[in-house]
């Protein structure tokens, strides 16, 4: 998330710098991921140097090739876990170009299975991601206020306030605000 135009966010930095890791740990060049990824060399380059925030779209394929949630890989950057998470110590995580804003409302932690993720949409916002990070992985979406669209496994789900859809996701799924307004939604994942 950036909180101005000059300056990168802190999670930003931290994040350019566990990716960056995660591929000098496989012993991958900047070419080999763009392949396995799909994600121009240059986005990845960009991210690696916190010359842009990635994407929710980015960073999912990239999810994917290291084998892990988006919210593992924000948790591995957004600090040690704590027992309790007071709201304003939620991490943030914004996508402005795709209307996306994500609050990792209980963060992953390794002696836990699942995790809680706010998401927001605003209207008209629409999320496609091309493959799940983890193949087979668990989710509990509950939308709390709106509408919203979710297409898994080719089948289209209409969500309205208090609806709740539970799947495991293995291949392509997209997130559509269907409503004139914003929706809020919570995402309980279980790996």
């Amino acid at each position: 998330m950036r909180q101005d135009a000059g300056a990168p966010d802190p999670v930003d930095i931290r994040l350019a710098a566990r990716l960056a890791e995660l591929r000098a740990e496989r012993g991958w060049s900047l070419d080999e991921l763009a392949e396995r990824s799909s994600v121009s060399r240059s986005t990845l380059s960009r991210a690696e140097r916190a010359e842009t925030s990635p994407t929710a779209s980015v960073l999912n394929r990239l999810c994917a090739v290291y084998g892990r949630t988006m919210s593992r890989l924000l948790g591995e950057v957004e600090g040690e876990p704590a027992p309790l998470v007071r709201v304003a110590e939620q991490p943030l995580w914004e996508d402005r170009s795709a209307g996306f804003v994500r609050r990792s409302v209980s963060p992953p932690h390794t002696a836990l299975r699942a995790e809680l993720v706010e998401g927001r949409l605003a209207a008209g916002a629409d999320i496609a991601y091309d493959r799940p990070p983890v193949p087979g992985l668990e989710q509990h979406l509950w939308v709390l206020e709106g509408s919203l669209e979710v297409t898994a496994q080719d089948v289209a789900h209409h969500l309205d306030t208090g609806d709740c859809l539970r799947m495991r996701v293995w291949g392509p799924t997209r997130f559509r605000c269907a409503g004139p307004e914003g929706v809020r939604y919570v995402l309980a994942v279980v790996p």
